[in-house]
């Protein structure tokens, strides 16, 4: 496309596109200035007219062209001390012609006989010959623009490759952050790419494709493009929608044209942007297959099995839907890595943030490092995101650096959506979103495995009335089974707090309840934690057009069915009951933080754990903090060697408490 942009804007720039407009425009122009009638002034006159200057002696010059019907005259006549042009025609009669000669002569003007032939050739030329040639010639353009010469290059044109040429990439593996081990795997090819003869002699074969693997916004075509420029090398880049048209056949011709281009250019890069639109299991699914995108993906299998080892392309592919591809794609001697871009970890998000940071001008009390513990599953896209967020935030704000109130605003506005200043709560409801939000904050903080609470607001963000902010203790791999069920007993916090203290339940809950059912049902469908043992019920048989088939046997009798909903609704009732033990444990706390909530509307961690040790209270309706008063010290007094001694009425109890053991003694 660029190549295209930049192919018309030559064309535009063409001198030659201009030549019909000069054309017209000197047409014009001769037409203007040879009209006697052109230039304001200039007078046409009547035969009579004529006849009365010619008698009271104005007219000065007379151009006179007789033809064969009529004599046509002009020139110059004075009047009332200005001087004007004048064209008239009269009649080519005999009496005209000896009169009209006469009367001019007699009053002593300048006569000019033209010859009517000569004088009109020029003429006849412009006006007839001239516009037949601007016609044609427009009528030419307009052919080649319609459907001629154009149309005919767009045909051929049609099938080539759509694979855009990037030579100079700037792009390198420090601005990759987050995936140093995908960087590592990649970093042969590199090697590879620079000198490929010394895998030759070892006899090794290098990899002919990579698939990145990972979930939308991880960085795939970033690290892409950090391979080609770390190697300088040429970089075709293209999607695998751009392949696949209506017309059967175009998408093999493509492919086909692709990988020539490249073997030309080698050693160089084919980076296929989302394979899998391209690349899907062939045959299988309802209502046929598709015959384009078929020929495009055996094409392209057999340009893969033709590239000769070490013949310097390589084609890289990034997709984050590996589970649709077609097995024959991922088969050794065609795409024979696969690495897999996962979400960035803790020290992962701090390097993409201090990447994205280089251009922001953060106030020093933004950490890097507590930014990137509240952002746990973010993409490396969400957080550079986040920060231009907090830029756009902060120059709508008229400042001039980037506080970490905007980047809190940041992040809640990447969650949940902007804050709905405009939705107003009633008393009621306000106060029913602070308690419910506040049993999922207390649920929280009292679970050995649950999530840490970051923030609670109760402002209306996207869908959601208010919502949690919480973080995992640890970043782990694995999740035992307690630390499932302290989840989902996070998530039935909120409806939990709302039957205890008002004894009614809403619509608040239902995101929470419908997060807890997933957990749970993987519990036992997936995970094997439930009495049914370690046995997977879910076969994941919900995409009928990927290559599944439609009228697979399930994979339980309608009795195991009813034995997973059994266990399904044990987990949820244990969890809801346990939030509840939890919520009637610290009652107290639950009802300080909503108030708290309902006073000032957003609480972070530093000031929930503050109303729990009564360092902030609500007072007026508004959340204040209590300032620490000093303990006063009691006067001691000392004796000679300056050695503290007690007060008198403590030394006399002690006398007594040590008598009366003596006595009992």
């Amino acid at each position: 496309m660029q190549n295209n942009n930049k192919n018309n804007k030559g064309r535009n720039k063409n001198p030659l596109n201009f030549l019909p407009y000069i054309i017209v425009a000197l047409f014009l122009a001769l037409m203007f200035f040879n009209n006697p009638l052109a230039t304001s002034q200039t007078q046409q006159l009547d035969y009579a007219a004529f006849n009365k200057l010619v008698e009271t002696g104005d007219i000065k010059t007379a151009d006179v062209v007789v033809d064969y019907n009529t004599i046509k005259v002009s020139g110059t006549y004075e009047s009332k001390g200005a001087e004007y042009t004048y064209f008239t025609t009269i009649p080519n009669t005999e009496n005209n012609t000896e009169n009209f000669m006469e009367k001019l002569s007699a009053k002593g003007v300048a006569i000019n006989v033209a010859d009517a032939n000569q004088s009109s050739l020029f003429t006849t030329i412009i006006t007839s010959v001239l516009p037949l040639v601007a016609f044609a010639i427009i009528g030419i353009i307009l052919v080649n623009k319609i459907g001629g010469a154009s149309g005919n290059k767009q045909a051929f044109d049609f099938s080539k490759s759509r694979a855009r040429l990037e030579d100079n990439i700037k792009v390198r593996f420090a601005d990759v952050a987050g995936c140093d081990e995908e960087k590592e795997e990649m970093a042969e090819i590199i090697d590879y790419l620079k000198s490929p003869r010394k895998f030759a002699q070892m006899g090794a074969r290098i990899p002919k494709g990579i698939l990145l693997v990972g979930s939308p916004g991880t960085g795939k075509t970033l690290l892409a493009k950090a391979v080609a420029g770390e190697a300088n090398v040429p970089f075709y880049s293209i999607s695998g929608s751009d392949f696949v048209e209506m017309f059967v056949g175009v998408g093999a011709s493509r492919v086909r044209d692709m990988f020539a281009k490249a073997k030309k250019t080698a050693p160089c890069m084919i980076f296929i942007d989302e394979i899998d639109a391209v690349g899907r299991q062939r045959g299988a699914g309802m209502g046929g297959g598709h015959d384009e995108r078929e020929q495009t993906l055996n094409q392209m299998l057999v340009e893969m099995d033709g590239m000769a080892d070490n013949n310097g392309v390589v084609v890289i592919a990034a997709t984050n839907r590996p589970d649709v591809l077609d097995p024959a794609l991922l088969r050794p001697g065609r795409f024979d890595r696969q690495i897999t871009v996962s979400l960035p970890d803790l020290k992962g998000r701090e390097a993409i943030l201090k990447v994205h940071a280089r251009n922001k001008k953060l106030d020093q009390d933004v950490d890097l490092e507590a930014l990137a513990r509240r952002t746990p599953g973010f993409s490396g896209a969400d957080l550079e995101n986040v920060l231009n967020e907090a830029a756009i935030l902060s120059v709508r704000e008229n400042k001039e650096i980037i506080s970490l109130k905007q980047v809190d605003e940041a992040i809640d506005r990447v969650m949940m959506g902007p804050a709905k200043k405009s939705r107003t709560y009633d008393e009621h409801t306000k106060k029913l979103v602070a308690y419910h939000e506040a049993g999922h904050a207390i649920v929280g903080l009292n679970l050995p495995d649950g999530a840490i609470v970051q923030k609670v607001t109760i402002i209306p963000r996207g869908n959601a009335g208010g919502y949690n902010l919480i973080t995992p203790r640890k970043e782990r791999i694995l999740n035992s089974r307690k630390e499932l069920i302290d989840t989902i007993t996070s998530y039935m916090g909120g409806r939990s707090a709302e039957e205890l203290f008002f004894d009614d339940i809403t619509t608040g809950a239902s995101g929470d309840i419908q997060a807890a059912t997933r957990i749970a049902k993987d519990m036992v469908t997936t995970y094997g934690m439930s009495e049914l043992g370690p046995i997977q019920y879910d076969n994941g048989n919900g995409t009928v057009f990927l290559g599944r088939d439609y009228n697979s046997p399930a994979n339980a009798s309608s009795q195991v069915a009813y034995e997973i909903d059994t266990e399904v609704r044990k987990i949820i009732d244990y969890c809801h009951d346990y939030a509840k033990r939890i919520i009637k444990a610290h009652k107290d706390d639950l009802v300080k933080i909503a108030e708290a909530l309902i006073a000032n509307e957003t609480l972070t961690a530093e000031e929930i754990q503050d109303v729990l040790d009564n360092k902030l209270v609500v007072k007026d309706g508004k959340l204040v903090r209590v300032e620490k008063e000093e303990p006063k010290q009691e006067k001691v007094e000392t004796v000679e060697d300056n050695k503290p001694i007690v007060a008198k009425k403590t030394v006399k109890k002690t006398v007594k408490k040590e008598t009366k053991k003596t006595t009992k003694k």
